[in-house]
């Protein structure tokens, strides 16, 4: 998958995203399933978080003069919400309670952020050619962390739903 529909699909997840936090109120936001899990307010905490952390990583992956390929991960797994996965304690959310506009503007910044390093690329096909590693799936190719980002972000968008739905 190229970087320009990596980027479509990224932009189209995220105002997804974007869609169903507009809807909801301050109460959804902060509500729980259970006292283990987490609310909506701190899921979009946890995504601009790992968006923020995702571009100084492939930024250190670009910083590499070397070209290496590595092998190609099963990343979709993320989509599997019965497959559980322990986000690393830098992406844990706070308790911090965040509201709809202070959520969408982090979102946003984080995004901003992510499309300034992709758009100062002279040449986008660097990003399979270089690799870093992450907390997940080891070896990552960088195409394959921006191309994570919008997976993870569906992942957390049925997580989002499955919280909408149980309250």
């Amino acid at each position: 998958m190229e970087l320009q529909s990596i980027m479509q699909r990224l932009d189209e997840t995220r105002d997804e995203l974007v869609e169903i936090l507009r809807e909801l109120n301050e109460e959804q936001l902060h509500k729980r399933i259970d006292l283990n899990s987490w609310s909506i307010s701190q899921i979009g905490q946890h995504l601009y978080t790992v968006e923020e952390l995702y571009v100084v990583a492939i930024r250190k992956g670009l910083k590499s003069k070397e070209d290496s390929y590595v092998e190609s991960k099963p990343i979709d797994v993320l989509l599997d919400r019965s497959k559980k996965f322990e986000a690393p304690d830098i992406v844990k959310p706070t308790d911090e309670c965040l509201g709809n506009y202070e959520i969408m503007e982090r979102l946003s910044n984080s995004r901003q952020k992510l499309y300034e390093l992709l758009h100062s690329l002279e040449d986008p096909s660097v990003l399979s050619r270089r690799h870093f590693i992450h907390p997940a799936f080891q070896e990552l190719s960088l195409l394959e962390w921006v191309r994570s980002l919008y997976i993870h972000e569906q992942r957390h968008i049925k997580q989002i739903r499955e919280i909408i739905d149980a309250c």
